[in-house]
C-alpha cells in the first residue's frame, strides 16, 4: 500500500460494514482506536442517523433512521497503520474508494449531512406513491376511495382525488388517514 492517495491530511472517509452491524463495527473500532493508540490518527466514527416518522399500528412514532445503512463514517487521517486498523476491524468490509484506496467524502456532502442530522425537522416515511389507489379510513370522508395526486414529504400530507360531483375532487388528509387498497 502506498502513500500516494492520501495527503496527510484529516478527512471524512466511508467504510462499508455487514448491514446491521454498523454499530458493532463503531464499538469495535472505537476499542481498537484506544487500544493500539491510535487517537492521533482516528478521531470519530459514527454512523449518519435522522428522524422520520412511521406508523406501526396505525399510530404515528417518531424513529431514528440509518442515512445509510451498511456504512459507517471515519474522521482520520489515512496512511498504512490507520487503514489497517479500520480495514481489519471485526465487519468491515472495506473503504470506499478506488481499489485499496480510500476516497475522501466531500467537505460540502458532509457538510449537509451534519446539517440534515442535526436538523429538528423530522422526515415522514410515507410508503406510498403518486397515483396509487387508496382508501380513506378517518375522518368525514371515510370509507371513500380514491387515488393519490400529491405527496408532501416534510409535512404528511397528500392529495386524494375523490370522485364526487361527477369529477376528480382533491382533498388534502394526513398519510395516517388513508391506506393503500
Amino acid at each position: 500500500m502506498s502513500k500516494q492517495y492520501t495527503d496527510g491530511k484529516r478527512h471524512w472517509y466511508a467504510i462499508h460494514t455487514y448491514a446491521g452491524y454498523e454499530n458493532a463495527v463503531i464499538r469495535n473500532l472505537k476499542q481498537r482506536v484506544e487500544s493500539l493508540g491510535m487517537e492521533d490518527k482516528i478521531f470519530d466514527v459514527m454512523v449518519p442517523i435522522k428522524k422520520v416518522v412511521k406508523i406501526k399500528r396505525n399510530k404515528r412514532i417518531e424513529e431514528e433512521e440509518k442515512v445509510y445503512p451498511g456504512y459507517v463514517l471515519v474522521d482520520m487521517i489515512v496512511n498504512d497503520d490507520s487503514w489497517y486498523v479500520v480495514r481489519n476491524t471485526p465487519r468491515v468490509t472495506g473503504f470506499v474508494g478506488t481499489g485499496v484506496h480510500p476516497t475522501p467524502l466531500d467537505e460540502k456532502e458532509i457538510s449537509e449531512l451534519f446539517d440534515k442530522m442535526s436538523s429538528d425537522k423530522v422526515e415522514h416515511n410515507i410508503d406510498l406513491q403518486t397515483g396509487d389507489a387508496v382508501v380513506i379510513v378517518d375522518g368525514p370522508f371515510k370509507d371513500l376511495e380514491g387515488k393519490i395526486g400529491e405527496i408532501d414529504r416534510n409535512k404528511g400530507k397528500i392529495k386524494v382525488l375523490i370522485p364526487m360531483f361527477g369529477r376528480e375532487t382533491p382533498v388534502e388528509l394526513d398519510f395516517l388517514q388513508v391506506k393503500r387498497i
